[in-house]
């Protein structure tokens, strides 16, 4: 008999014996996210841990009984730092921290800490934007040179004196502002000014007397005249300059914004007082460059009197806005003096004034006696062709001015004509609007013909001037290849002696 060789079968799997009412399988969770108390102990210890990456790493063991787990003892310096902070506002050290420990305190500093302790020793950007943030919704902190601390004491300064009622608040609110962060503010823009107290208060309670225009029956003598027609000062500028050496840039509007139904055109009268008080506060602040006066009445009698006593001879003003105002030719003749060497004037805007013939031939007088004018606006004014013609002749003499707003001004062919015999010759002009001013088909065809040797002028407005849909297209053409030659130039001269073989083609 020969014998099979066989390979032994596996044994059978031993049976375990389940308890009678018991699973034969653990059971298993439904939810896959399903959250686990360790896991997340441990998850909690180590964000503490990244939080605080100057603290030690802790050893220690996390229980299955939450109950039995230790609560993380805070390190000594947090307490410390705690403690810092409860009595910042009556014992404050800062200086004496270290940078870590320091940045870690403006962290959980709050920014209602009094402004007398913050402001003097706390210079870090991230706590003031803090501060900026919790205040105002809005924040443009490119136009502050990207300060916070800046942009704080500036608007917090405008905010209250645009809120200020003179012969009601106190000075005292501000002025501690202001000795605060008087190296901060560099740019003031008044946006309104209010009128006093007693015109507020008459103008509420519907007084009769305050607002009856009979005065045929009221008596030189009356006792209570002075009291119907109250001077409509405003704020007091001149101590509030005083305090503030690095100004620079001063804006303001003598009105109300939010008046209402209790409009009244008192409240937006710029008075000889007001004048007085401006033109002595511009006289003290030796730094200012540029000044904006719009949309305040400012009339004929107003601006000689801010010229004389505190904008003529002024050693750093650069800038003067006088746009939506009441300045006629009288008013000109005094602005001509400071173009004509007394001042530093270097753009200057009368736009939607009463300037006329008289008023256009003292500012052009002015602009051929300054070499240092750069911008000269006077749109929406009357001054007609015998004043473009005066401004278009002191443009051929004048050697500084790149930029010139003669739109809305009722020009004619006249004013064209001279304007265009002007850009034949004149090689500093870059930009010109003359827009809205019938200057009809024969200006456009000189213009046309003219600027064809001009290299230099870079933009011509000649929207609404009736001076033919041709010549316009051909002017446009040449201001183009103009535009051109000029961003040629630019990139020439930027470009080092090394890099002059590179192209940029990829710019075009």
């Amino acid at each position: 008999m020969s014998e099979v060789s066989s390979t032994p079968a596996p044994p059978a799997p031993a049976e375990i014996p389940v308890a009678p009412g018991a699973l034969a399988e653990p059971p298993v969770a439904t939810t896959e996210n399903a959250p686990n108390p360790i896991e997340e102990a441990a998850q909690n210890e180590i964000q503490y841990s990244m939080l605080n990456p100057e603290l030690k790493p802790v050893r220690r063991i996390i229980a299955d009984d939450l109950e039995w787990n230790l609560s993380i003892v805070p390190a000594l310096s947090d307490l410390a730092l705690n403690s810092l902070v409860k009595s910042f506002d009556t014992n404050p050290k800062y200086d004496e921290l270290l940078d870590k420990h320091r940045n870690q305190l403006l962290k959980t500093l709050s920014p209602s800490v009094p402004l007398k302790v913050s402001a003097p020793i706390i210079q870090e950007e991230s706590y003031w934007e803090k501060c900026c943030k919790e205040k105002w919704r809005v924040v443009d902190i490119k136009e502050y040179d990207n300060s916070w601390k800046r942009f704080y004491f500036e608007r917090s300064i405008e905010e209250i004196i645009e809120n200020f009622v003179p012969g009601k608040d106190d000075t005292k609110k501000l002025f501690d502002y202001v000795d605060l962060g008087a190296q901060y503010v560099k740019r003031l823009d008044i946006k309104q000014l209010l009128p006093p107290v007693e015109i507020q208060d008459r103008i509420l309670n519907n007084d009769d007397d305050y607002f009856d225009d009979d005065e045929e029956n009221e008596s030189p003598n009356d006792p209570d005249a002075e009291i119907k027609k109250p001077s409509s000062d405003h704020f007091d500028f001149t101590q509030l300059i005083k305090r503030l050496p690095n100004l620079e840039e001063f804006h303001v509007v003598y009105g109300v914004k939010g008046c209402g139904m209790n409009f009244e055109w008192t409240m937006f009268e710029f008075t000889k007082k007001d004048c007085q008080i401006l033109a002595k506060a511009i006289q003290q602040c030796k730094s200012l460059r540029v000044l904006h006066l719009h949309r305040s009445k400012v009339d004929d009698l107003k601006i000689r009197m801010l010229v004389r006593d505190g904008l003529l001879d002024h050693p750093s003003l650069e800038e003067l806005n006088l746009e939506h105002n009441q300045i006629g030719d009288r008013g000109c003749r005094a602005i001509a003096k400071l173009l004509n060497g007394h001042s530093r004037i270097v753009r200057l805007n009368l736009c939607n004034n009463l300037i006329g013939l008289e008023g256009a031939q003292a500012i052009a007088y002015g602009i051929t006696k300054s070499n240092t004018i750069d911008y000269l606006n006077i749109r929406l004014n009357r001054i007609g062709d015998d004043g473009g013609r005066a401004i278009c002749l002191a443009l051929s003499i004048n050697q500084s001015l790149r930029e010139v707003n003669l739109s809305s001004n009722n020009l004619s062919e006249q004013t064209g004509t001279k304007l265009a015999e002007i850009l034949r010759q004149n090689e500093t002009l870059i930009k010109i609007d003359v827009s809205a001013n019938r200057l009809g088909g024969d200006s456009g065809k000189s213009l046309q013909e003219n600027l064809q040797e001009n290299n230099t002028l870079l933009y011509l407005d000649l929207r609404m001037t009736e001076c033919g849909p041709e010549s316009e297209y051909i002017i446009n053409q040449k201001l183009k290849s103009n535009r051109d030659q000029d961003r040629l130039r630019r990139i020439s001269q930027k470009q080092s002696p090394d890099e002059k073989k590179r192209t940029y083609s990829h710019l075009f």
